[in-house]
Formats: C-alpha cells, sequence, structure tokens
C-alpha cells in the first residue's frame, strides 16, 4: 500500500509540473519586451575662454543697461534746460521792448547810444 501511496504521489506531482509548465508556456508574451533607456545628464564642462565670453557678455548687457538709462536721464534733462531757456527767451524779450520804450521816450538813439534833441 506504500508502494501504491508513493506511486500515486509521484503521479500527481507530475501531473502538477507538466500543468505548470503548459500553462507557463501557453501565456503569450506578444513578444513584448520591456526597455529602460537611462538618461544622465551631465553638466557641460566650460572652457577659460566660454567663462571669458560669457563675463564679457553681461558686462555688455549692463553697459547697455546703464548706457539707456544715462541717455533717458539725458533726454529729461534737456527738456528742462529748453523750458529755462524758453523762459529767459521770453523774459529778454519783455526787457527789450521796455528798453525800446525807455530809449524813445528819453531820446536815445538805439545805434549809437548817443542823445539825440528831444522835440
Amino acid at each position: 500500500m506504500k508502494q501504491n501511496r508513493y506511486l500515486l504521489v509521484t503521479g500527481v506531482v507530475t501531473v502538477i509540473c507538466l500543468i505548470a509548465a503548459a500553462v507557463s508556456t501557453a501565456i503569450p508574451d506578444n513578444g513584448k519586451k520591456y526597455e529602460v533607456d537611462t538618461v544622465v545628464d551631465v553638466p557641460g564642462y566650460k572652457t577659460d575662454a566660454a567663462r571669458a565670453i560669457d563675463a564679457y557678455e553681461r558686462l555688455m548687457d549692463r553697459y547697455m543697461d546703464l548706457s539707456e538709462k544715462l541717455i533717458s536721464q539725458v533726454g529729461s534733462d534737456r527738456q528742462v534746460v529748453s523750458t529755462k531757456l524758453d523762459s529767459l527767451d521770453s523774459r529778454l524779450a519783455d526787457i527789450s521792448t521796455r528798453l525800446t520804450r525807455i530809449e524813445n521816450a528819453l531820446g536815445i538813439d538805439p545805434n549809437s547810444g548817443a542823445i539825440v534833441k528831444q522835440k
């Protein structure tokens, strides 16, 4: 009886192994393969010339910003000076007309500065 039991257990284990082998080969994988692409970003090495060029570009940007600010400041200063000169011009015109009236009233020749006889 023991021998039949061993034979039965061996048969059952063999059948289970055959079924497991059949099931594992029966599952289709459709030829799918999984690949993982590894991407490693390493910052580029900068040479001394590249660093010098970058520093020069930053310097030129700062210079351009400074020049732009100064030019706008000069433009606003020019406007202020222009309004002051216009004001002085109008004052000088007023003084010139007043002086002409005074010369006429006193009888002074405007070209030579000599006193002309009054009538």
